[in-house]
């Protein structure tokens, strides 16, 4: 059986996306807790709405993501918040982006 990649987001020259990023984070979340693919989902959507798609990963910063998380439902941010720790996780476990400097 021969497997073919989906796509290539590391080849070399090419800026790193948000939704090859997310698209990434949501099959790693598919396969270590399902229940969380369809909501996480939603909430990456409504991120790539607001911050216009496609959009660098790089500039996802922690205080794009407050803003979002701010201007969210009161009812959604809960959620919200679930997904931007999980996130944020996944993006430095997995080396999309490197950790902070620790002070």
């Amino acid at each position: 059986m021969t497997l073919h990649p989906y796509r290539a987001p590391w080849i070399v020259g090419r800026t790193a996306l948000l939704e090859h990023a997310a698209e990434d984070f949501l099959n790693e979340v598919t396969r270590q807790t399902p229940w969380r693919k369809a909501r996480f989902e939603a909430l990456l959507d409504r991120l790539a709405e607001h911050l216009g798609d496609p959009f660098p990963l790089a500039d996802v910063t922690a205080g794009r993501l407050a803003a979002w998380h701010a201007a969210l439902p009161a009812g959604d941010q809960a959620d919200a918040a679930e997904l931007i720790g999980a996130f944020q996780a996944y993006l430095h476990d997995w080396g999309w982006v490197p950790r902070p400097a620790q002070d």
